[in-house]
């Protein structure tokens, strides 16, 4: 029952990540990025991540996907030619070597919605229990973001923002 929507998921991931790497066109390749993410984005709603899945669709499949099209529609067509380079041959060897060493690392994570998993059993019990008292916030998410993981959340917001106004100022009209 489970595999009847992860396979077509897996599937579709590693097409449209093999697509945008074989394809000769860079329009195409940014499109089939585009549905790359999105396809990314449905992975990570099925996991369960509907935040990190609302992100990856936002900024994946929409702004990027549009930054990247902007950028190509407003550049002279040499410069949008594709020139590969020959893949070195340890490429072919380490990376599914990497990748059966991740497989086989996986094998010591705790299984989805354990409840005795590290996180279930030592942090969530005391964010859920004893946030309101901590923080007098009556939101156990919002007192999770804003008071426990302050610093970070702040942050992140900087890192958007300084990307934002690059984005702005990369793609802005000069008038000479």
């Amino acid at each position: 029952m489970i595999f009847s929507f992860e396979i077509p998921l897996l599937i579709l991931l590693l097409l449209t990540a093999a697509g945008a790497i074989i394809v000769k066109d860079l329009i195409s390749a940014v499109l089939i990025l585009g549905s790359y993410s999105f396809v990314l984005a449905l992975v990570w709603a099925w996991l369960g991540a509907v935040d990190v899945a609302f992100v990856e669709a936002v900024v994946g499949a929409g702004l990027a996907t549009v930054f990247f099209l902007l950028t190509l529609f407003n550049a002279s067509p040499k410069d949008t030619e594709i020139r590969r380079q020959p893949v070195p041959f340890i490429a072919f060897l380490g990376l599914p070597m990497l990748g059966l060493l991740l497989l086989f690392a996986a094998e010591d994570l705790p299984e989805f919605s354990d409840p005795k998993s590290p996180a279930s059993v030592h942090v969530s019990p005391e964010y859920l229990e004893q946030s309101y008292q901590k923080t007098d916030t009556e939101n156990v998410v919002t007192s999770v973001l804003m008071d426990y993981r302050g610093f970070d959340t702040l942050i992140e917001t900087a890192v958007i923002f300084t990307a934002g106004i690059a984005c702005a100022l990369l793609l802005r009209r000069d008038s000479k």
